[in-house]
Parts: structure tokens; C-alpha cells; sequence
């Protein structure tokens, strides 16, 4: 099992920085990717940003490319993504999730983001 719990989420202005932490716990050791994802009312949960857990490469979703960046902490268990230039379109609730397999099977309870412009 694993536990994750997000933290900074907010209301920033157009342009302006944030910075999501998701705390891991358990047995993350097992894990392969730590990534982010994000949901807007209505709609699909849509993938943000991945690192593999065990070679550091790191992913994104084209719309987000050269203003997010996902990193960890190792020593904490700690996931974080760093939100620049924010968009009123980047207002979601965002998710940390956890994938030991194929698919994400650990998920967090969500941060809200909301960018006003």
C-alpha cells in the first residue's frame, strides 16, 4: 500500500509560479512512476507530468511543456511540481498518483488550482 497526500494548490494570478508537494508513504520502494494528473468538472482526468521512480527520466504533456516541472526529494519521499506562467486553463484539481504496474493504482485526494486572468 500507499499513502499520498497533496499540498499547494491555490489561487494565483495569470503568470504567476505555484509548487504541488505530494507526500508518499508505505511502500513506495516497489514504486515505478510518481506522476501528476489533473480534472476539470465534467471532463476526463488528464496526465501532467511523470518521473520514473528508479531512472529520474521525467514526462509531459505537451500543453504543459517548458512551464511545469515534476522532481522528487529521495530522501523524503516527496514529489513536487513546479507550476510557471500559469494559465486560467491550467485551473483543475490536480492528482498525485502512484504506479507499481501497469497502471496507477494509488492516487491522492487532490489540490485545487485555480488561476484567474
Amino acid at each position: 500500500q500507499v499513502q499520498l497526500v497533496e499540498s499547494g494548490g491555490g489561487l494565483v494570478q495569470a503568470g504567476g509560479s505555484l509548487r504541488l508537494s505530494c507526500a508518499a508513504s508505505g511502500r513506495t520502494s516497489y514504486t515505478y512512476y510518481m506522476s501528476w494528473f489533473r480534472q476539470t468538472p465534467g471532463k476526463e482526468r488528464n496526465f501532467v507530468a511523470a518521473l520514473a521512480w528508479r531512472g529520474g527520466s521525467t514526462y509531459y504533456a505537451d500543453s504543459v511543456k517548458g512551464r511545469f516541472t515534476i522532481s522528487r526529494d529521495n530522501a523524503k519521499d516527496m514529489v513536487y511540481l513546479q507550476m510557471n506562467n500559469l494559465k486560467p486553463e491550467d485551473t483543475a484539481v490536480y492528482y498525485c498518483a502512484c504506479a507499481q504496474t501497469y497502471m496507477y493504482q494509488y492516487w491522492g485526494q487532490g489540490t485545487q488550482v485555480t488561476v484567474s486572468s
